[in-house]
């Protein structure tokens, strides 16, 4: 059964052809042909059922009003933002140089075999950034700096304070934390910004995913960096890159790890790998593992404490943002990305024992209590702002199960403070004790879909002035921009 049209890349050439996505033995699939190179047929979400159910969060945005770029060919041939593309900048990325002090032969970067050195100065990091929070009506408000290996640049606490004073009010590094682990006053100095979240590539919690996947034993590395941010008061998140046969089978020790030190760990985000280069059709099969995948492995893995209908995409919270601004009066930021490019769930740590948020609190009730009242403060009519807060206040305690519920965590009382007193900060007591649960997964140019594409909210700002949706940058543009604006490397 054909779901539906769209668009994608040939893997041989990447040129942009017609595609179907459809369901097949209880699987989605994507089919597309290309003139040159023939018909390419793959795995685009390994459950059809829970693809339905991810699709009933699928909210539409407007993405910015000022684009960079016109629209020429067929997207993504003109990604900078184009007027085309459907949703704002959640989180931007600059790449901040392709040097590493790794090798590793999964890295989308291709930071190891570059010949030539892309790092931009800092007057250019600082208009990027410019760039990202030029956005209009919602200025970007968080940024990641990654590369390459970040922090293997002198200026790295530097670049992190020239993003604060350019107006982002979140702050991360990707790392894979041997800087870290070696300087112990890097994590100080970051945290000292401040730098609001390390975002650790962390691939298991023995030697033999680091050996297939790194080339080496970093696990004594992650560790030390891990502790050295802890004793600096640095948030960690862990970013596993999961490959079939390699790590799968540690999704579940991973998540008790991150339990274990929830003093630090604020979350852990798993990344099913993305496939670039010539690989050959076969193994891309073999190895692909999408988020139904994942899900699975959680429930299996954690003895079904935390369960496959616990995870919800991450366009689910738009009834969130949607009540904010309908309450504040203005615009906010819209997490109105495709509902298959990620889920996620919180789980409460209550003396050892994991509970996940979606066990007593019924969400999709909450979810709809905050549309009907954004939708009643927007209508105005009879009844007035403060009127549909108290009545919404009223309801909360029913989307509560009390029985079921941490007695350590006030749930009715922090959101009671949200509804009525618009204290936000007030969300910062849900962050304690609770850790985020997530899975990422990013196209290739397999399982490219020009409908994911243009609803992406995870952006790279380009020294040219482009703002590149990710499964873009690093599908056709990365080479094109690094030959540009790097410069040979000195023997």
């Amino acid at each position: 059964m054909v779901i539906k049209q769209t668009k994608s890349l040939c893997p041989e050439c990447l040129r942009v052809v017609d595609a179907e996505v459809f369901e097949d033995q209880e699987k989605i699939m994507i089919r597309k042909t290309c003139p040159e190179h023939g018909e390419f047929e793959n795995t685009y979400w390994q459950s059809s059922e829970l693809y339905f159910k991810a699709a009933d969060h699928d909210y539409r945005g407007d993405g910015i009003s000022n684009p960079r770029t016109k629209v020429e060919g067929e997207c993504p041939q003109s990604c900078g933002l184009c007027p085309e593309h459907e949703s704002q900048t959640i989180l931007g990325l600059i790449d901040v140089t392709n040097r590493c002090n790794l090798r590793c032969p999964i890295c989308f970067a291709n930071a190891a075999v570059s010949k030539s050195l892309y790092e931009p100065t800092q007057e250019e990091i600082r208009e990027m950034l410019r760039n990202l929070r030029a956005n209009e009506p919602v200025p970007t408000p968080a940024i990641q700096f990654a590369g390459g290996e970040p922090t293997v640049r002198k200026d790295i606490v530097e670049l992190v304070k020239i993003a604060r004073e350019e107006g982002f009010s979140h702050t991360q590094i990707a790392t894979n934390g041997i800087k870290l682990a070696k300087d112990p006053e890097l994590a100080k100095n970051l945290k000292a910004v401040p730098l609001n979240t390390i975002y650790l590539q962390f691939d298991g919690v023995t030697e033999d995913p680091y050996l297939k996947i790194r080339g080496r034993n970093l696990l004594p590395t992650k560790l030390e960096a891990i502790e050295n941010c802890r004793k600096a008061g640095l948030g960690v998140v862990l970013v596993p890159t999961l490959v079939k046969g390699i790590n799968d089978h540690q999704i579940g020790d991973i998540i008790r790890f991150a339990v274990e030190n929830l003093d630090i760990i604020r979350g852990v985000n798993f990344q099913p790998v993305s496939f670039a280069g010539r690989t050959p059709a076969d193994e891309v099969e073999e190895q692909r593992l999408t988020i139904p995948n994942f899900e699975k492995y959680v429930e299996e893995q954690t003895d079904g404490k935390i369960k496959i209908d616990d995870f919800y995409p991450a366009s689910c919270i738009i009834p969130i943002s949607e009540f904010v601004e309908a309450i504040e009066g203005e615009e906010q930021v819209s997490f109105t990305c495709h509902p298959h490019c990620g889920a996620a769930t919180y789980v409460f740590v209550n003396d050892d024992e994991i509970i996940p948020i979606t066990q007593f609190v019924d969400v999709d009730r909450f979810f709809s209590l905050l549309s009907r009242s954004s939708d009643d403060i927007k209508d105005g009519g009879l009844v007035g702002k403060a009127k549909v807060i108290s009545r919404a206040t009223v309801e909360l305690p029913k989307t509560i199960d009390r029985d079921k519920k941490p007695d350590s965590l006030d749930m009715t009382g922090m959101l009671t403070r949200v509804f009525k007193e618009r204290s936000y900060s007030s969300l910062g007591d849900f962050h304690y004790n609770t850790l985020l649960i997530s899975c990422m997964h990013f196209m290739d140019p397999w399982n490219f879909d020009q409908d994911r594409v243009k609803r992406c909210v995870i952006h790279y700002a380009v020294p040219d002035g482009r703002i590149i949706p990710f499964c873009s940058m690093n599908s056709l543009y990365r080479s094109e921009i690094e030959k540009k604006f790097s410069k040979p490397l000195k023997n």
